[in-house]
């Protein structure tokens, strides 16, 4: 795991770079290509890294992974913007400098596996074999369909609705915005997620978020040409996505008996797939019909992956069974991977 990590890292630092001194727009997209698969490797890796050096409830390293990422998602909008003030080309550069720090990071801190498991090539694909792991995964890509277009679509009504109050939003104030949504979604990761879950259960915690969601999209929808509107639903949208993302990537390592780096590596592996479609789809649907579609249509997927989960709920017999194990039950399964 240790060697895809570096070999992801080391293809976003050589992208990023090349990005940072290209000559237009479609040399960009073409690095990005490159880019997007050291995101791949490195991304889908190292949630498989993380629970995977977890040997028993796998809940806190899910929390802290996704708040790792909610942290990360607040200020690289906040730093792309003072970035952007200064060149466009600013922000690339950036980047390849993080990924190089996480680079040295990884050599330096991350232990290197004793006797890694073999795993086959194809291990992940045939995962999605699985009933539980599967239906999971259809949830996730329309799950991500519209979280996504919340987050590459929004900045583009924003700005517009800005012009409309005669102001020039800009980089940094769109950056400030996407600081206070990955911010909340950081804090609900951590603070919020684990009292629903375990309160209400998993699978009744997403499907109630995801049942938010789509209001909040439908909602967003309506307001697209309100600059404060969109500024707080953009927020709240990020306090409902800490707490799905957390439950969602929790139930995926409790629905299947599958070795864990598996089953974390087809789930990351699937779920993309609806983030790399929707701002695709997002910009030439506003184009073709108006700005409030595209929330439109993401509430839409949003529906779509709530039909998903229930469809396959029946596969899911094993999620949450954790959170009925007594407190001495639970600490003693804690000290058992703390021990491996």
């Amino acid at each position: 795991m240790k060697r895809t990590l570096l070999i992801g890292l080391v293809l976003v630092v050589l992208f990023a770079a090349l990005a940072a001194g290209a000559g237009g727009v479609w040399e960009i997209i073409g690095l990005r290509a490159g880019w997007g698969l050291g995101n791949a490797l490195f991304i889908s890796t190292a949630l498989a890294a993380i629970v995977g050096a977890t040997a028993g409830p796998s809940a806190g390293a899910i929390i802290l992974y996704e708040t790792a990422l909610g942290i990360g998602m607040a200020l690289g909008p906040l730093l792309g913007g003072l970035l952007g003030n200064v060149s466009w080309r600013a922000p690339f550069a950036g980047t390849a400098v993080l990924m190089a720090v996480g680079f040295l990071a990884i050599v330096v801190l991350l232990k290197k596996e004793a006797k890694p498991a073999h795993v086959a090539p194809l291990a992940s694909l045939r995962a999605l074999s699985h009933p539980a792991l599967r239906t999971l995964a259809l949830t996730a890509i329309f799950y991500n369909f519209a979280f996504f277009t919340l987050l590459a679509y929004s900045p583009f009504p924003l700005e517009a609705a800005a012009a409309e109050h005669g102001m020039e939003f800009g980089a940094l104030g769109i950056g400030g915005v996407f600081f206070g949504w990955g911010l909340g979604l950081a804090i609900t990761s951590v603070f919020v997620a684990p009292i629903l879950t375990r309160k209400l259960g998993l699978i009744p915690t997403l499907l109630t978020v995801l049942g938010l969601l789509a209001v909040l999209m439908v909602v967003m929808s309506i307001f697209h040409t309100s600059m404060a509107g969109l500024i707080a639903l953009i927020v709240i949208g990020g306090l409902l996505l800490g707490i799905m993302n957390t439950a969602l990537t929790e139930t995926v390592m409790e629905a299947t008996d599958l070795p864990r780096g598996v089953a974390s590596s087809a789930y990351s592996g699937v779920r993309f797939l609806g983030g790399a479609i929707a701002p695709a789809i997002a910009g030439p649907l506003a184009a073709a019909t108006a700005a409030g579609a595209p929330y439109l249509l993401a509430a839409g997927a949003l529906v779509v992956s709530m039909i998903m989960l229930v469809l396959g709920r029946r596969h899911l017999a094993a999620v949450g069974t954790h959170h009925q194990l007594t407190p001495v039950e639970e600490a003693e399964a804690i000290s058992v991977g703390d021990g491996a």
